[in-house]
C-alpha cells in the first residue's frame, strides 16, 4: 500500500483516539494525536466548557496540515474536523488525504465524554458535545470519506478501514 495519510474524524467521545491508535499501528505509520497539538488557550477554553470557534481552530488546523505534510511515510492524525471546511483546510496541506468519519448518536457520545471527564482522563467536558453536534457537517459523500459505526468493535472497524484503502 503506498503512504497513507487518513485522518479519524467525528466528534468529542466518538473513539478517534483508539480508533486511529489501531489504524497508525495495523497500518505501520505514526500517529498524530489531533487534542496534543491544540495551544493552551484552547485547552483552558475548552477546559472551562468554552467551545471553540473558527479563529480559535484555524492555527491549530493548520499545525495539524504541515504535521501531515511533513511525514513523507504517511500518517493517522485524529482530529474532530467537524466543518467541511476544516478538511478542505486539512486538504489543502496533504492531497490525496483520505477521512474516516466515526459515527454516532448524541446520547451514546454525552455517555461516554461525562465517563471520560468524570475520571478526569479528558480536558473535554461533556457539556459542550451539543455544540459539537450542532456544529458537524457531516462529511458522508464527500470523496475519500468511509463513515463508520462508532459503536462497532473496534477490531471489525480497522478491518473495514483497512479494507476500504486496499481497495483504493
Amino acid at each position: 500500500m503506498d503512504r497513507v495519510r487518513l485522518v479519524v474524524m467525528g466528534v468529542s467521545g466518538c473513539g478517534k483516539s483508539s480508533l486511529g491508535a489501531a489504524l497508525a499501528a495495523a497500518l505501520g505509520v505514526p500517529l498524530i494525536e489531533g487534542d496534543d497539538h491544540h495551544p493552551a488557550g484552547n485547552v483552558e477554553k475548552m477546559s472551562h466548557g468554552i467551545a471553540l470557534t473558527d479563529a480559535d481552530r484555524a492555527g491549530w488546523l493548520a499545525t495539524l496540515g504541515r504535521a501531515l505534510a511533513d511525514a513523507p511515510q504517511g500518517a493517522v492524525l485524529t482530529c474532530s474536523a467537524l466543518k467541511r471546511l476544516y478538511r478542505d483546510q486539512l486538504r489543502a496541506a496533504a492531497p490525496g488525504l483520505r477521512f474516516v468519519f466515526m459515527a454516532i448518536e448524541r446520547a451514546e457520545s454525552e455517555r461516554r465524554v461525562a465517563a471520560r471527564a468524570g475520571a478526569g482522563e479528558h480536558m473535554f467536558p461533556a457539556s459542550l458535545v451539543a455544540n459539537q453536534f450542532a456544529t458537524l457537517e457531516s462529511p458522508v459523500g464527500e470523496v475519500g470519506v468511509l463513515e463508520v459505526d462508532a459503536t462497532a468493535p473496534l477490531g471489525s472497524a480497522v478491518s473495514q478501514v483497512e479494507a476500504w484503502l486496499a481497495a483504493g
